[in-house]
């Protein structure tokens, strides 16, 4: 169940603009719990403390630098407090991210959810190695705006066509999960929808945090950007991972698995691709860099400046290994352990 202040929320009949177009995708239930959560001064008091935080920037491979682990989109990772120091995501426009804490251990579970259809089956993972005790987990939402606001993406003068809001209909099936659930969540952030909206000169709607970083010790909950080097390891073909997953049964309902929380290792299973994705990767490369933020984002006004450079390296790794047997000998992981100063090094 989901409580707010240790009280039950209670869902609202009234319902919220930004899921107009979304209602055939999502429940009573969930529109209800998100329109309550929007109207609660408690929670807009917590937003706005977590939006004037100053936003911190982690990097990797900098002496002294705190031990973290980089969730990418569609992944979970749970850490251990005594082996990781903070774990966080960024780059979420349309996506939402998730902390689920044990207050009582310490341990904490971070996702980054983008379509409804994992958010069950994903919340589960989280939970499997916080333990199940009584007290309430602490959670925090945060990411995903108001993306169903606005239907035209203005820039320079012209005018694209958007398709119709993500944020809202994933918003509302994470609390309806969280909110049936036996166990107590009491909500701590719920920095999303209309709460993490603002507007560009164009008036492009735009999520005002995409990224954050909690430190394991405390809880707490700041809003961060990562460095590509930080953003680790194995980035590339992590990414490539969030594509081809969607057309691999096995990871069907589910987040992706990358993390050993017991011997603080990284695990990427065997992700395989056709080699034909070669050639449609050399297709997309030939696009413009507005082409490809059209053809290539759910929110094409709301992206970072490097998700064009993203989306090459990611076609330029596909040209330059279409076998996927190649990345994946034996079809077997690849691992990558921890070294002494917090860097990553492939075992297998």
């Amino acid at each position: 169940m989901l409580l707010l202040d240790g009280d039950l929320v209670l869902s609202s009949s009234g319902g919220t603009g930004a899921g107009a177009g979304a209602a055939s995708r999502t429940s009573d239930s969930g529109r209800g719990l998100v329109a309550a959560l929007l109207e609660s001064p408690g929670i807009r008091h917590a937003v706005d403390r977590l939006k004037v935080a100053p936003e911190r920037r982690i990097s990797a491979g900098q002496e002294g630098a705190p031990r973290h682990v980089y969730v990418f989109q569609r992944e979970y990772a749970t850490v251990d407090p005594a082996r990781v120091e903070l774990v966080g995501t960024d780059e979420a426009t349309t996506c939402i991210g998730v902390v689920i804490r044990n207050n009582k251990t310490g341990m904490t579970s971070v996702s980054h959810m983008d379509f409804p259809e994992i958010v069950e089956g994903g919340i589960k993972q989280m939970l499997e190695l916080l333990g199940d005790d009584n007290a309430p987990f602490d959670v925090h939402l945060i990411g995903g705006f108001a993306d169903a606001s606005t239907k035209v993406v203005r820039s320079s003068g012209k005018k694209h066509i958007k398709q119709e809001g993500y944020s809202y209909p994933l918003c509302c099936k994470i609390v309806e999960v969280l909110h049936k659930s036996q166990l107590q969540f009491n909500l701590r952030s719920f920095c999303v929808l209309e709460n993490n909206t603002k507007s560009d000169s164009f008036g492009n709607a735009l999520p005002i945090i995409g990224g954050f970083v909690v430190e394991t010790s405390s809880g707490v909950v700041i809003p961060a950007t990562f460095d590509m080097d930080s953003r680790c390891p194995d980035e590339v073909v992590r990414r490539i991972r969030v594509s081809v997953s969607s057309y691999d049964p096995t990871w069907q309902g589910r987040l992706l698995e990358t993390y050993d929380t017991q011997d603080d290792v990284f695990q990427i299973a065997p992700a395989c691709w056709m080699p034909d994705w070669a050639d449609i990767a050399s297709s997309l490369n030939q696009l413009s860099d507005s082409e490809v933020l059209l053809r290539c984002s759910t929110s094409p006004a709301a992206e970072p400046p490097h998700f064009v450079e993203n989306e090459r390296r990611i076609w330029k790794y596909l040209i330059d290994n279409p076998d996927w047997e190649e990345t994946f000998p034996k079809h077997k992981p690849r691992v990558f352990h921890r070294a002494s100063d917090g860097s990553w090094s492939r075992y297998s």
